[in-house]
């Protein structure tokens, strides 16, 4: 029988298991309140703030990718042999980017899930502001040609660019409330329309400008050119300067302190601050961390192990994939189409062509994005949230399918009189509009949005690096194949490859779950009754509660 000091014992301790439980229960309980709030919050200035901080970003991004669609004329004017770049030339300008934004989008998507999504916020943004400013004061000499010096430049750029994807998506997506969220993330999205506009607005306005000097420039040097390529580059950097500052003090989304940090106090000190208005408290003001599930090589493997998770990794990397086939076959090469199709080729020669020329691809670069690109975003934004992004995306690539069978098949004859020319650009324009009111949008906000907190970064930055490759691969194959069996006479055949690569998209998209109206932690597929399953560092128990 046993004595009273050995009960009196196994009783203590047994009030101690069950006090420690009790306060393991009650911050799993209080995890999920935390994260409720969040997700029922109502639309606030700070969830515009967050909207306008990460469009100002996109905004930046689009304006310096597609700026050189037209700067790679100017730049052929000035340094090309006969007044043109030659192809390597050509593809070096627009694919180093596209390079550089996959290794950037796989290295700031994962350090934003190791250090935390604030502490690389910012960082981004400084290398595309710095490497711009290079670009545009790059020069020539004897050992080094600019044309090479751009190449780096624009490397470094992308790698910024990359870093600002998986950065922004995240951060909007982690602060936004459930009914809301689909909005937010295509509002910052949608910032790319309006990036991509402007670089043609500032291309037109300043070859406006420019027009007398070119005209009174010697047709071998075109001087006056070499000042406008820079301006246009240059000016791409003015709204990161303007955003720096806000990015570089944005607050810690608290889904990160909460599950990666693992400190469930700051979080919940945090949501109450950001909601109200007010300031986040100062780093490890709270102590306490849970243990919760932790990112790791084992970790990540067992996750994406698992049919259904690899089927949604799967699933969005290859509909980027198969999108920015598309889309950056034609927004990089928007010029070469038009010219292709004889739309706006000046019939002047020497001064007044090259005047002409530009005038006309800005002309037509703004008909493109003002008719098919910006609609299109906003259309996604209207019917995100009720909707559904999965049927946007289906609808999309269907549709999109189509068109690319209609342009490719039916070049020929859409391109054989002016009046056919034009029902070519208006399908052309849809096809800009279906790729926005479709994939282009849904495949930047699902994998923000399916994976958990500790890969919720990595999983958008590794969707992301596949449309980027998807991007260099539609830009090598379309810089390659254009002038195959005489100039851009292969054109039509690159717009039919586009239509399988829209179909194989369609088969893709059916991997996907839909995901509107859900919270993160829903979308994650992992159980969140029990995600908190101990207690880690200093802390003192009661029955029911804990004390820091």
């Amino acid at each position: 029988m046993a004595s009273f000091e050995e009960k009196h014992s196994t009783n203590t301790s047994n009030e101690k298991v069950a006090t420690r439980g009790d306060a393991v229960y009650v911050l799993d309980e209080r995890r999920r309140a935390a994260l409720a709030e969040v997700d029922n919050a109502k639309f606030s200035w700070f969830h515009a703030k967050v909207c306008i901080v990460a469009g100002v970003g996109f905004f930046t991004d689009a304006y310096d990718i597609f700026a050189i669609n037209i700067a790679s004329t100017m730049l052929g004017y000035v340094y090309g042999k006969g007044q043109a770049l030659n192809p390597h030339q050509d593809l070096g300008v627009k694919v180093a980017t596209p390079v550089g934004t996959l290794v950037g989008q796989l290295l700031f998507g994962w350090l934003a899930d190791l250090v935390g999504r604030k502490r690389m916020y910012g960082i981004e943004l400084m290398i595309i502001i710095i490497a711009t400013f290079g670009q545009a004061l790059s020069g020539q000499a004897a050992a080094v040609k600019i044309i090479g010096v751009l190449v780096v430049w624009r490397f470094l750029m992308g790698i910024g660019i990359g870093g600002d994807y998986p950065l922004s998506a995240v951060i909007s997506s982690e602060f936004a409330s459930t009914k809301i969220r689909g909005r937010m993330m295509t509002a910052v999205f949608a910032n790319q329309g309006w990036g991509q506009f402007t670089a043609a607005l500032v291309a037109f306005i300043i070859t406006a400008a420019y027009k007398d000097s070119i005209l009174k420039d010697d047709p071998l040097t075109l001087d006056s050119v070499d000042f406008m390529w820079r301006l246009l580059i240059g000016l791409g950097a003015v709204p990161g300067c303007i955003a720096l500052y806000f990015r570089l003090t944005i607050p810690e989304t608290p889904r990160f302190t909460m599950d990666i940090e693992r400190n469930i106090d700051q979080a919940s000190h945090d949501i109450k601050n950001v909601l109200s208005g007010g300031e986040r408290a100062e780093e490890d003001e709270f102590v306490q961390r849970i243990d919760a599930p932790k990112a790791s090589w084992g970790d990540f493997c067992a996750y994406f192990g698992q049919l259904h998770n690899f089927k949604i990794l799967l699933g969005t990397a290859y509909s980027w994939f198969a999108l920015d086939i598309a889309f950056y076959g034609l927004g990089l090469n928007s010029s070469i189409v038009l010219q292709a199709i004889n739309f706006g080729t000046p019939a002047t020669k020497g001064t007044r062509g090259v005047y002409d020329n530009l005038n006309n691809i800005c002309i037509g670069n703004l008909i493109l994005s003002a008719a098919g690109l910006i609609p299109g975003y906003w259309a996604t934004f209207l019917f995100v949230d009720s909707w559904g992004r999965k049927p946007i995306q289906l609808m999309g690539f269907i549709v999109l399918t189509i068109l690319f069978v209609i342009l490719g098949f039916g070049y020929d004859k859409l391109t054989a009189t002016p009046a056919a020319t034009k029902a070519f650009v208006f399908l052309y324009c849809l096809a800009n509009f279906f790729q926005n009111f479709g994939p282009n949008t849904t495949t930047f906000i699902i994998p923000g949005e399916i994976f958990p907190t500790r890969y919720r970064s990595t999983g958008h930055g590794i969707s992301a690096a596949s449309g980027k490759l998807g991007a260099i691969v539609a830009q090598v194959g379309f810089s390659q194949l254009k002038d195959i069996g005489g100039k851009n006479h292969f054109v039509k055949h690159i717009l039919e490859i586009f239509a399988f690569f829209m179909l194989t998209g369609i088969f893709s998209t059916l991997l996907l779950p839909e995901t509107k109206q859900q919270s993160l932690e829903e979308l994650s597929n992992e159980n969140q009754e029990g995600f908190v399953r101990g207690v880690k560092g200093p802390a003192n128990f009661t029955a029911g509660q804990s004390t820091i």
